[in-house]
């Protein structure tokens, strides 16, 4: 008796959620191609490689809450090739290091009592008289909360930073889930206000794991993997187009960097490239509603400089949050924190984040002028001596962060219904392809998910994943030590 013909399954993208599928459809023995535009596996999640510096952009922790995706961690690599690491994180402003989780003794004695005595009038003003519209917009939540001194001082600065975007303009829904207490407002409100209840502490983990060479050594093995099992892998290669008949997906037509051009026939297409490409792949196209739902979904850009230094300008923090406004740079990473396999004897590297649109004066700012600022930059923080740096690199990230403005959920939306009822078999999975500000773990977990929608005939739902309000990496401890949450992770907008 025949077995059972697996689908065929096209996946589009080689990065988390590109890979976790490919390697979970190709563990159970069904055909699957996976086609990458770039020439490094892993996405945003990569392992870049210079003159022997390995650099991890944005910084990944591997920590998770669901234990599946744990587990297919460990399977992937050996357990040889992970470090535990130490998490350790701080908030710079006005020349200072808070402590992150915040501290309330730390984050008072670095504002002073004077300061602190302001921001709680400002608190007790807020409460008193509080925005009329608390829901119209995060600043008004903000401000609704912890009165506008500490929403200028700790929010605003590094929240525009990071999204290019004016507070007032973003909507409330992104607060929810980013701002709890464990912002540095709360840790000084927790200071100066009596009564409170300390039944419940928050806290962050302490220590995660990583690997050896950083993140992307975990994708590197992973397609190593799904090639060994029998998936193909084609770097270089973009699905330019995806075909639909009747009412169904049925092919894609990829080109390769030299532009050549071949059809590939699909019964299943996973797609992790942005949602918006993938709409205006559709062939024959989507509807002129669907297309300027695809076209008003908006982004935010990244570039890191990674500057070479003396050890001795280390720091033990895995990154430090710069809320000053004299300088364009929003996070500083040491990747010696991360792992002492990424950087070099004697020295350490200084990543310096800049979150960017693609086009704009950063973007296209030439190389040697990016190493340039970043090198006054870090001299301008004291956190170098002048003449300290003695290499520099820059890399650019396109549409690294999927950007929630107004319009975005209804945007999401139109275009979620229209695949559901015209292409059925079109499973968009991770960050970029779902547009919604997952990490790695939940990006996996889209992935698995939809495998066993295809090979299994489940009917999960992907897009609950990752929907709950906990902050990914707490613990909410109650009074009997009980561990609760499961929670999404926000990394680039810190609670304070």
């Amino acid at each position: 008796m025949p077995t059972p013909r697996h689908p065929q399954t096209v996946i589009i993208g080689a990065g988390p959620a590109g890979l976790t599928a490919a390697y979970q459809l190709a563990s159970r023995g069904a055909p699957v191609s996976v086609y990458e535009a770039d020439d490094v596996v892993g996405g945003i999640s990569r392992t870049v490689v210079r003159d022997g510096w390995r650099f991890d952009i944005g910084g990944h922790r591997f920590f998770t809450k669901v234990a599946r995706v744990d587990a297919l961690w460990h399977e992937i690599l050996p357990e040889e090739d992970f470090l535990l690491r130490p998490r350790m994180s701080r908030i710079y402003y006005q020349g200072k290091l808070y402590d992150y989780p915040l501290r309330p003794l730390n984050a008072l004695r670095n504002l002073g009592l004077r300061e602190a005595a302001f921001a709680l009038g400002s608190y007790l003003r807020a409460r008193l008289r509080p925005p009329r519209d608390q829901h119209a917009n995060y600043e008004s939540w903000l401000v609704a909360r912890f009165g506008w001194r500490l929403y200028r001082t700790f929010f605003k600065t590094y929240t525009e930073k990071v999204w290019g975007i004016p507070v007032s303009q973003m909507p409330a829904d992104w607060a929810a889930q980013r701002i709890k207490n464990l912002s540095l407002a709360a840790a000084v409100l927790d200071a100066i206000r009596p009564g409170r209840n300390r039944k419940e502490i928050t806290s962050l983990i302490e220590e995660f794991h990583y690997p050896k060479y950083g993140p992307g050594m975990m994708w590197e093995e992973a397609a190593r993997k799904v090639e060994k099992m029998g998936g193909t892998l084609t770097m270089n290669a973009t699905v330019t187009a995806v075909h639909r008949e009747n009412g169904r997906a049925v092919a894609v037509t990829v080109t390769a960097g030299s532009g050549q051009r071949h059809r590939l026939a699909a019964d299943h297409v996973i797609s992790s490239t942005p949602l918006s490409t993938l709409i205006t792949s559709m062939d024959p196209p989507a509807p002129p509603s669907i297309l300027e739902a695809a076209r008003d979904l908006r982004y935010r850009d990244y570039l890191t400089v990674a500057l070479v230094v003396p050890r001795e300008f280390s720091f033990p923090d895995n990154w430090i949050y710069i809320h000053d406004p004299g300088v364009r740079v929003g996070r500083i990473q040491n990747y010696g924190s991360w792992s002492p396999f990424l950087v070099k004897e004697g020295r350490t590297c200084l990543g310096l984040e800049f979150f960017v649109f693609e086009g704009d004066d950063m973007w296209t700012k030439p190389d040697d002028q990016l190493i340039a600022q970043a090198t006054a930059e870090l001299e301008a923080l004291q956190l170098i001596r002048p003449g300290a740096v003695e290499a520099g690199y820059v890399v650019r990230v396109p549409k690294a962060y999927p950007t929630y403005d107004q319009h975005y959920r209804r945007n999401v939306e139109i275009m979620r219904e229209w695949l559901a009822e015209h292409a059925p078999n079109v499973h968009p999975v991770g960050r970029n392809g779902m547009h919604r500000y997952n990490n790695a773990d939940h990006s996996m977990l889209t992935a698995m998910l939809t495998v066993e929608n295809i090979l299994d005939g489940t009917e999960h739902d992907v897009w609950t994943v990752n929907v709950e309000q906990e902050y990914h990496e707490e613990r909410l401890t109650s009074g009997a030590g009980r561990i609760t949450g499961t929670g999404r992770d926000a990394p680039m907008i810190p609670r304070g």
